[in-house]
């Protein structure tokens, strides 16, 4: 089983992301949490498009996958889990923990330190929040996640099946979490303790920096909690709160090739 994943991993991907991106517009049909405020045809052009320019950078600029990464850190002994005795199943989920705390704490660096915020302002500059918000990142902001992403692989040593389902789960997360759905409220309650829901990440792109400085999580909801940036509702509601950021709120001057050059402009 796990020698036919390695060996599909670019179909298995591929489907996982279009399987979760239909179900996510589906279900936005016919329970939508909020009212859009923008066309979809403006945004979701810009924002799948953009997820077109990621893939190509990634492709042509990065000649390594983590993927690779992590079979050439397996035949050369490199990192801590490598180095450990303990079965594969407790190996994983390890790693699979340890990868998505380190995209946290990513995260939480892209909104601290200025020069990262010029790349990941361009994910919420977003005038709505729905599934395709969830793909929305500048290209170069791409790539640099794609290096600690390698590098994290050299030192923690987690298997190539290990990061597949890291990749597959953060894919598919991302885009649950970014979904303009409606959840009963005791659904969400349960849910929010194992997984971010679209609830809890929502507050996080709020127009208000002080909520959007807060729930970095993308998969596992635990780090903010453990870690104090954990917001449970926005101050306005969820369905009076505005979303995107107060200097970006014209959406002619959001569209796919204003997005990219938005960095280095502002």
């Amino acid at each position: 089983m796990s020698r036919w994943i390695l060996e599909h991993e670019s179909g298995i991907r591929l489907g996982f992301f279009f399987g979760v991106l239909a179900a996510m517009v589906l279900w936005e049909w016919l329970a939508p949490r909020r009212r859009l405020t923008v066309g979809k045809s403006l945004r979701w052009s810009s924002n799948l498009g953009i997820v077109f320019i990621d893939t190509l950078a990634l492709r042509l600029l990065l000649p390594l996958t983590a993927t690779g990464m992590a079979w050439l850190a397996q035949g050369r002994g490199w990192g801590i889990l490598n180095n450990l005795s303990l079965p594969p199943g407790l190996k994983i989920a390890l790693a699979v923990a340890a990868l998505d705390l380190i995209i946290y704490l990513q995260h939480a660096m892209f909104h601290a330190i200025p020069a990262f915020w010029r790349l990941h302002m361009v994910h919420h500059t977003d005038l709505d929040f729905d599934v395709t918000t969830g793909v929305r990142f500048h290209p170069v902001e791409i790539l640099l996640s794609m290096g600690i992403k390698l590098a994290a692989i050299v030192v923690l040593g987690p298997s190539a099946l290990a990061v597949i389902l890291f990749e597959v789960l953060l894919n598919g997360t991302s885009m649950f979490n970014h979904g303009n759905v409606r959840l009963p409220l005791w659904i969400d309650r349960v849910l929010r303790l194992f997984v971010v829901t679209p609830e809890m990440h929502r507050v996080h792109h709020s127009v208000l920096m002080r909520e959007a400085n807060s729930n970095y999580g993308f998969n596992l909801p635990w780090w903010d909690r453990l870690l104090g940036t954990y917001r449970a509702q926005p101050a306005a509601g969820h369905e009076g709160m505005t979303i995107g950021l107060g200097y970006f709120r014209d959406p002619r001057r959001l569209i796919l090739p204003r997005l990219l050059l938005l960095p280095f402009r502002h």
